[in-house]
């Protein structure tokens, strides 16, 4: 799949794994539409023009795609938004509250499949490139998907969900020439990390295997491009950790 020339969705984008991949695939040559609830500081990148978006809004999405999809074909997805509130089941307060438990849900998991499938019916109208490939999507889950911790009840389910949606939603699009893959990721070095203090995330380098660092947000952004590009990956979830595999707490 050639990036240039071509238009492209980028949720989250106005910050973190979003904003990298943003500039990322404009600097590759894409149109790049930036959805985000919060476009206020959205940084200015040449080639990504911003939407707001709420990712669980059906309709809102549905006139974003379009709009993405005005210049050029719409081909590249690429899923960042989400929230990660952390909760006890049972804790100080109480118990979790369900209210909190679904809107994780709703805006990690079914604001995903909200833009994976209007994206999809809009790239399936594009006329097929090689081998009758129309176009890709990349999702973002989370190690937490895999080795959630305490607090991540929430967080998890909705990243577990995404891993699950990986291949059925591959093997749903192939007959459209759409490619899904998931990237999960360990911890990166977002402004949210970044605002905790040097301390903290020395602490937590100090649990990665190799490199000892936190991962930067233009390394998603590196390997999402590299997923973009390799036409036979498909329905795959990588992991981007460093071997990390994350203790209960």
């Amino acid at each position: 799949m050639h990036i240039e020339g071509s238009s492209a969705i980028v949720t989250g984008a106005a910050s973190g794994l979003g904003a990298a991949t943003a500039a990322a695939l404009a600097a590759a040559g894409a149109h790049v539409s930036g959805f985000d609830l919060d476009i206020t500081h959205a940084p200015s990148l040449s080639g990504v023009s911003y939407q707001q978006v709420d990712v669980t809004d059906d309709a809102a999405v549905r006139l974003a795609v379009e709009r993405a999809a005005e210049r050029t074909p719409l081909r590249i997805v690429v899923n960042c938004a989400g929230i990660a509130p952390g909760s006890r089941i049972l804790g100080r307060h109480g118990v979790h509250s369900t209210a909190d438990f679904a809107r994780v849900v709703t805006v990690n998991l079914i604001g995903t499949f909200t833009v994976l499938a209007l994206a999809a019916e809009r790239i399936a109208a594009t006329e097929p490139l090689t081998d009758g490939q129309r176009g890709v999507i990349i999702n973002t889950a989370s190690i937490a998907a895999f080795e959630g911790q305490i607090g991540q009840a929430a967080y998890a389910s909705s990243k577990g969900g995404v891993v699950g949606l990986t291949l059925p939603a591959a093997r749903d699009l192939a007959q459209h020439g759409i490619r899904v893959n998931t990237i999960a990721p360990g911890i990166v070095e977002t402004p949210m990390l970044v605002g905790l203090g040097d301390q903290i995330r020395a602490n937590l380098s100090a649990g990665v295997p190799f490199p000892k660092r936190l991962a930067l947000p233009r390394e998603y952004a590196r390997l999402a491009t590299f997923l973009i590009e390799h036409d036979y990956i498909n329905g795959e979830v990588v992991r981007m950790d460093g071997a990390l595999r994350m203790a209960p707490r």
